[in-house]
């Protein structure tokens, strides 16, 4: 009688909750943020669902270094949104492909998409640099190597971190009329041009300058390199759940190439 009362409880004694744990930027609409109001937010919710799991966020500035001193220091399991290409983890299968983009007041500038068109050099343009020492984008590169740098004004993506949008600058600029054209990663132009008081339009760049500078990039959730079934776990999840994270990316407005 005692062991059958001892079989009762242990089978009626609730699982533990499995947790993943995720590093992500607590300030980097619309990526993410600590509210879970981003985009990679929703993506890790249906994710974690598919797996079974409870989210518990570590909350890191995405800047250089966060990945050794985050994932690869067992602080977390995952970290998502980084470039399939990126060598210092493991990488999901791509879940979104994204492009750099033009972003112009509606009007005699629509379509405006390429490196060459002669109108440039008459304009106020606008680049995002990455990291506090200037490191410049695909577009900036680009734009350099045509001689384009007088009337080129720099934004680091890491902004301002006081402000809620640090990655807002670039776009409000465009819509303020302070530069003629800016060059924006798909994913932030598309949030932030939906919320301008103005209509703007975007357009994507060719999808490379040249074999070595390319503008469009595949995205995946990347884990520890050891972690070989956490990632096909994932791998499984996105594919099952592809339908559920469209949605989820064109909701918030980002550029959208083929999937992979």
């Amino acid at each position: 009688m005692k062991q059958l009362a001892i079989a009762f409880l242990l089978f009626a004694a609730p699982a533990e909750a499995r947790v993943l744990k995720v590093c992500a930027d607590p300030n980097n609409l619309p990526f993410s943020n600590e509210q879970e109001e981003g985009f990679e937010n929703k993506i890790v919710r249906i994710v974690a669902d598919e797996l079974h799991a409870d989210i518990q966020y570590v909350w890191h500035a995405q800047r250089r270094g966060n990945v050794r001193q985050t994932l690869n220091a067992g602080e977390c399991d995952v970290i998502p949104g980084v470039a399939s290409s990126l060598d210092m983890l493991a990488t999901t299968r791509p879940y979104y492909r994204s492009t750099y983009v033009t972003v112009v007041r509606d009007g005699p500038l629509d379509g405006l998409s390429t490196f060459d068109d002669p109108r440039l050099s008459k304009l106020k343009i606008g680049v995002q640099l990455i990291g506090d020492d200037g490191s410049n984008t695909p577009p900036a590169h680009a734009l350099t190597s045509r001689g384009l740098v007088a009337n080129v004004r720099g934004y680091t993506i890491y902004g301002d971190y006081e402000s809620m949008t640090p990655q807002s600058p670039i776009v409000d600029a465009v819509a303020h009329g302070d530069l003629d054209i800016a060059y924006v990663w798909g994913p932030t132009a598309g949030y932030f041009a939906k919320r301008e008081p103005v209509k703007l339009s975007l357009a994507p760049v060719p999808v490379a300058d040249g074999p070595m500078l390319p503008m469009v990039f595949d995205i995946s959730m990347g884990v520890r390199r050891d972690d070989v079934a956490l990632r096909r776990e994932l791998d499984t999840a996105l594919a099952k759940r592809v339908f559920d994270i469209r949605a989820v990316l064109t909701s918030y407005g980002v550029p959208l190439l083929d999937t992979p």
